[in-house]
């Protein structure tokens, strides 16, 4: 974010524009550090789990054990890198229990609130007028959902869909390239971080674009009449500038000059990447999830993480929940193993087990100061910490995730998973949606409401309910990678 920034009023739910995931990997090697102050693998078993609570014995222990890592961790057998059917497929397809339906009923209430009519643009965060391409690619996937689950009526889906498909392919763009990081939901007009008023173009994120891209390509492949608008809006952006030698990249502008920067680590580089592999991009090297992994033991089990970490690279090496719940609801863990995600569940699982803290951790908006972290299993060689993109420790503020719990839920069905659901349900209601979480230390709610948070829980529970990865049930084809070997699964 520039210097300059000044955040809103904290009624809004301040600096949670932030959502869009462009924050965690735009800043990377070539940045320097003025940019940088700018912004056992097949162990799933059902646990034998019978009532569980967030509370833990004593917080000091949790500290103590959390510390306690060994490197270099324990190596996934090459042969389970290639199993990658999902674990769940939901039983009684076609229905969800009505507490089901109403969890999702309760997500939407989110967007009912938060959706501009003019436009079809959502709000990032509860009422302030702001939002990044990836918080837009989380309402598309809540309008789906919304449609599919009988939420909404077509005809209202119809409206909704293509007034977005028809802003989104006239918008204004940064330098008339592609969509800027950030826009004014009132009057689409490119803006900074928390700054509604004044015009300005701030750069793109490939892996914002990366996650709407996946989404279009949802959209025209399950509704083929809107096919025309989805292709006018990949029309509309120089996607050329995407990739390079088989890297996404990204932009920012520092001190009035423009940065064109290699985006991502392991987890969103790689499902970014492979939304921009559906439109035939060439990302080869960004959806390697080998070369540049390495495996830390936390709590006994052996997590992947991305060798380039702040120090080598510039770059934030978060290892979060999210991707990869994404990458198994949308693709059926196509852009990265399934056995990744295994061990990362696991890893938090195992922390419970140890502390008796729920834990389901991934990066989101908070409440109060610094307004948005990353609660990430192992960043920079710290194993347990929560930090802001400065790298800043925020360690007191982790949370568990909402969206991580529900989404861990319907990939897994298991004990642990089970009581994390079950947790969301009972402390995380809120007026208009979900809130974004529960703090481990404060023993509170994170009572920040937003688009990202309740649109993956509404794509979750679509996944729940057709019983198979978001991309097979919408029949995305043509030739995208690995659209024969994952149909074929199902």
């Amino acid at each position: 974010m520039n210097s300059d920034f000044e955040p809103p009023p904290k009624s809004w739910s301040v600096l949670a524009t932030v959502g869009g995931v462009v924050t965690a990997f735009s800043v990377i090697a070539l940045l320097n550090s003025w940019s940088k102050k700018l912004s056992s693998t097949a162990f799933f078993q059902k646990s034998q789990i019978s009532t569980v609570t967030a509370s833990p014995t004593k917080e000091v222990d949790i500290a103590k054990f959390d510390k306690s890592f060994v490197l270099p961790g324990t190596p996934i057998p090459k042969s389970q890198l290639t199993a990658t059917v999902t674990p769940y497929i939901a039983t009684g397809v076609g229905t969800l229990t009505p507490e089901e339906k109403a969890i999702a009923r309760q997500a939407w209430s989110y967007f009912q609130r938060n959706w501009n009519s003019e436009n079809s643009l959502v709000n990032s965060v509860d009422n302030f007028a702001s939002v990044t391409m990836w918080d837009q690619a989380a309402a598309m996937a809540a309008l789906v959902s919304a449609k599919e689950l009988d939420i909404i009526p077509t005809a209202e889906f119809d409206a909704k869909m293509k007034t977005m498909l028809k802003t989104l392919a006239s918008m204004p763009l940064y330098k008339d390239e592609l969509p800027n990081k950030v826009y004014n939901t009132k009057t689409l007009i490119p803006v900074n971080y928390g700054q509604l008023d004044k015009r300005e173009e701030i750069g793109w994120s490939a892996l914002d674009l990366g996650r709407m891209s996946i989404w279009l390509k949802i959209v025209e492949s399950k509704y083929p009449l809107l096919q025309p608008l989805t292709q006018a809006v990949w029309k509309h952006w120089q996607v050329d500038r995407l990739t390079k030698k088989g890297q996404m990249y990204g932009t920012a502008v520092v001190q009035g000059k423009e940065q064109y920067n290699q985006e991502g680590r392991l987890g969103y580089e790689n499902y970014a990447a492979y939304g921009l592999k559906l439109w035939g991009l060439d990302v080869k090297q960004a959806l390697d999830y080998q070369s540049n992994t390495a495996f830390v033991n936390l709590y006994g089990q052996g997590i992947p993480y991305d060798k380039r970490d702040s120090k080598n690279s510039g770059a934030n090496n978060y290892v979060l929940s999210e991707p990869y719940i994404l990458d198994g609801i949308e693709t059926g863990f196509q852009a990265l193993p399934k056995a990744y995600a295994d061990r990362i569940l696991a890893a938090q699982e195992a922390r419970y087990q140890t502390t008796k803290q729920l834990t389901a951790v991934t990066e989101d908006n908070l409440d109060r100061p610094p307004y948005f972290v990353y609660n990430s299993l192992f960043v920079n060689g710290q194993p347990w910490a929560t930090i802001a993109d400065t790298g800043v420790k925020y360690n007191n503020l982790r949370f568990l995730s909402a969206k991580a719990a529900i989404g861990w839920h319907v990939l897994y069905n298991t004990a642990y998973t089970r009581s994390l659901y079950n947790f969301v349900q009972t402390n995380l209601k809120a007026e208009n949606g979900w809130y974004n979480g529960f703090y481990e230390s404060l023993h509170k709610p994170n009572k920040t409401l937003t688009a990202n948070n309740n649109g993956v829980i509404l794509e979750s529970l679509l996944y729940k309910q057709v019983g198979q990865p978001i991309t097979v049930w919408a029949g995305v084809r043509s030739g995208e990678v690995g659209s024969e070997r994952l149909s074929e699964q199902y």
